[in-house]
């Protein structure tokens, strides 16, 4: 019975060493002998002869590395910065980079090809650019630059993401007083605009005016003006109140006798 049990043991350390599982977000890729298979195993479980044979397993989920560099720029200034390297490993070129680069070996490879790229596009911009707007496109041309030599060896650079940029003082100092008076100007040009549209609708209010005495103006004439004269007459001589009125038949003045 002991044997018995010993047997079953042995199967079953044999049996579980000679299953492997290969998770989500990897492939697998089985060495026999020295030799790598080529087929690529997808994830689940996956049997193979543990006394012969290994299974490799490499990550094709985006990964993240982060590298602490300085930034060369065209004004021969060295600007620090951390850099996050977004990459993906090709499933289809996966035995080729177990043969040629080695598991593990990938960092090695991505972070020489960044060196080598950002400092000749970097070298295109000046200092200030990599802490403006045209960040975006330095990294940009970082990230196509690279997969122009990644690509063709199973890489994919999926983005290159400048972080903590730490200009040269005195270039920090110059960039936030450019801000700063360009801030000052995009102000007083605000104050400008309100000022000239305060004095277009003093102006609109002023031509209004003017034309509503002109035609007021231009409406009393002799006849009118004697008209209404006529009509001030006829409304004083229907009051009870008793008045003097005193004329020179083109205009009343009244005096009230109680004065």
């Amino acid at each position: 019975m002991k044997s018995y049990q010993i047997s079953v043991l042995l199967i079953s350390i044999i049996f579980l060493s000679s299953c492997a599982v290969v998770r989500q977000g990897e492939v697998g890729m089985k060495r026999r002998l020295g030799v790598l298979h080529p087929t690529i195993i997808q994830p689940g479980a996956v049997g193979f002869n543990p006394f012969v044979s290994t299974i490799i397993k490499m990550p094709i989920r985006t990964m993240n590395m982060e590298i602490s560099s300085n930034l060369p720029s065209k004004e021969g200034l060295n600007v620090a910065a951390v850099i996050s390297i977004l990459y993906r490993i090709e499933p289809n070129k996966a035995p080729y980079i177990v043969e040629n680069i080695g598991v593990g070996n990938e960092q090695n490879v991505i972070s020489s090809v960044f060196r080598s790229t950002a400092a000749d596009v970097c070298s295109r911009f000046f200092a200030k650019d990599m802490h403006s707007a045209q960040r975006a496109n330095i990294e940009k041309e970082i990230a196509t630059q690279m997969n122009g030599l990644l690509v063709p060896r199973g890489f994919e650079i999926e983005a290159v993401l400048l972080k903590n940029i730490q200009l040269p003082a005195g270039l920090a100092r110059a960039v936030e007083e450019k801000l700063e008076a360009e801030q000052d100007a995009q102000r007083m040009e605000f104050l400008l605009d309100r000022e000239k549209r305060e004095a277009l609708r003093k102006k609109i209010e002023a031509e209004g005016i003017r034309d509503a005495q002109k035609i007021i103006s231009e409406g009393l004439n002799k006849n009118i003006i004697e008209w209404q004269s006529i009509e001030a007459f006829r409304e004083l001589s229907k009051s009870p109140n008793s008045k003097i009125i005193i004329t020179d038949g083109k205009a009343p003045l009244m005096i009230d006798p109680k004065e």
